[in-house]
Parts: C-alpha cells; structure tokens; sequence
C-alpha cells in the first residue's frame, strides 16, 4: 500500500511531538518538499517558543528547505535512515542554511 502525502505529515507530527527544542533560540523552520515515486507536497516543521509545530503548508520565511522522497523521509523518522549518509549520497537535497538544516536534523537521531 502506497503512503499518502497525509500520513507522512501525521507521522512528521508524532515524532517531532515530545522532542525536546528548548536548545533552540528564536524561531527555525524547515519546508520539506516531498518529490519523486510516492507521495508528493510541502509541509513544514517550525521550532519556536520550545514548541514544535507540523503544518501542511509552504512557509516563506524558512531556514532551510529539504528535498526528499516520502520512503526515505519515514525512513529517516523511523531511525532507519541516518541523515548525514543521506544528505551524502543525494537522498535528501538542501537549500538554505546547512547549519540550521543540521541542527533540525540532530532531533532525529
């Protein structure tokens, strides 16, 4: 069974949940472009106020933007995808500020 653009944003949103942010300072927003086989749309995960929101939309005012398919982007919430070796064999492409981009994916592991 296909994953849908609806249950990558539900999964993005159950696993930023409970992290704890508190580290961050101000404001980091991330838009996650889904492309390629599967599910395809923009989403964005926002850091701010040590909260972690996860909306369904594009947001303008981004740290970072994250080019990667739907498989591998539950992969990496899943654990079983580490980020650094996906972002070195192309899985995942970044625009934007790759420091903030790291910061946002050490709440992965």
């Amino acid at each position: 069974m296909a994953i849908t653009f609806e249950q990558v944003v539900d999964a993005a949103r159950n696993r930023f949940c409970d992290v704890d942010v508190s580290s961050v300072v101000g404001t980091r927003a991330f838009q996650i472009n889904l492309e390629g086989k599967g599910a395809n749309g923009i989403f964005y995960i926002e850091i701010k106020d040590n909260r972690v929101s996860v909306e369904p939309y594009e947001y303008y005012d981004r740290n970072a933007v994250f080019h990667i398919s739907a498989a591998n982007f539950m992969k990496l919430l899943d654990g079983k995808l580490d980020p650094i070796a996906a972002f070195t064999l192309g899985k995942i492409k970044v625009d934007g500020d790759l420091n903030a981009a790291l910061e946002m994916i050490k709440f992965l592991k």
